[in-house]
């Protein structure tokens, strides 16, 4: 008798379900792809017990969780309550991909492009937009790797907080908070920097080209709407040496995000007993040439 087919369940917390995130899932090779719109988690139980209910444990890595939608801490949010309404203990769950906003994929491709160029174990690196969704993963993911981590941001409270959460995940790292505020703040964070990734909101620059450390080696700006992140790297970059510097820019890391994206979603339906977070995911990356 031949397997079941895929089916992924798409929560998603927007009013609209994202095309994009379900185009990637039909990529991926799901057979079916259920999407649900604006959910809270007040209505995910429903949801997971109609997933875990309907096929025998035997058959639930053919049924996957995906969590999407624009707003990362509503997607974590939805990540908790699907965790808690399966019931492991009698083997009925099935594995979940969180990547809201792109957040989990695109870290782990912004870290597995570095990797490529530079030892992460002791690399200074410095992310700037540090306490955004996707900067706090970026920073733990370089942590965990053994980096020496600055996190950027113009709130020292922020960055304070952020750190810390990063430390009490554990790494082999370091992870101090760095304010950008001012342009001698910049200055002085940028001070010594072999890699500098750019996460931050999109249409904001920075990173001036005049503010660039001698010291630099890899630039990565994962913000593709005008002004761009870090001056002086362009959307489509992906390896492109601009003065001694390698660059990556949105677009040219966005080819490996999507690969890792697609691999995920395959991996979801190895097994019916996996979460993918940040970590998860970079792992994943490391299949990704």
């Amino acid at each position: 008798m031949s397997e079941k087919p895929r089916i992924l369940i798409q929560l998603d917390t927007d009013p609209q379900a994202s095309v994009f995130d379900r185009v990637v899932a039909v990529d991926a090779g799901c057979d079916h792809l259920f999407a649900y719109e604006g959910v809270t988690p007040d209505q995910v139980t429903s949801l997971v017990h109609g997933a875990i209910f309907t096929r025998g444990p035997k058959d639930l890595h053919r049924t996957a969780v995906f969590i999407g939608g624009s707003d990362v801490s509503a997607g974590e949010l939805l990540l908790g309550a699907v965790r808690r309404a399966m019931l492991p203990q009698w083997g009925l769950q099935v594995s979940v991909l969180l990547d809201s906003n792109g957040c989990n994929t695109t870290a782990a491709a912004a870290v597995h492009v570095a990797k490529r160029h530079l030892n992460l174990r002791g690399v200074s690196a410095l992310v700037l937009g540090g306490t955004g969704p996707v900067g706090q993963r970026v920073a733990r993911l370089l942590f965990q790797q053994g980096a020496s981590v600055r996190l950027g941001s113009r709130q020292a409270s922020r960055a304070d907080t952020v750190c810390a959460t990063i430390v009490a995940r554990g790494g082999a790292g370091q992870v101090t908070p760095a304010v950008t505020s001012t342009p001698e703040e910049l200055a002085r964070a940028v001070e010594g920097q072999e890699l500098i990734v750019a996460a931050g909101a999109a249409g904001v620059n920075l990173l001036p080209r005049s503010a660039w450390p001698s010291t630099l080696r890899v630039a990565i700006d994962l913000n593709a709407v005008p002004p761009l992140g870090i001056d002086g790297v362009e959307a489509g970059d992906s390896g492109k040496e601009r003065d001694g510097v390698v660059c990556y820019g949105a677009l040219g890391v966005g080819g490996t995000k999507m690969k890792i994206h697609k691999a995920a979603i395959a991996k979801l339906f190895e097994r019916n007993d996996q979460i993918f977070d940040a970590e998860e995911v970079y792992h994943i990356a490391q299949a990704i040439p």
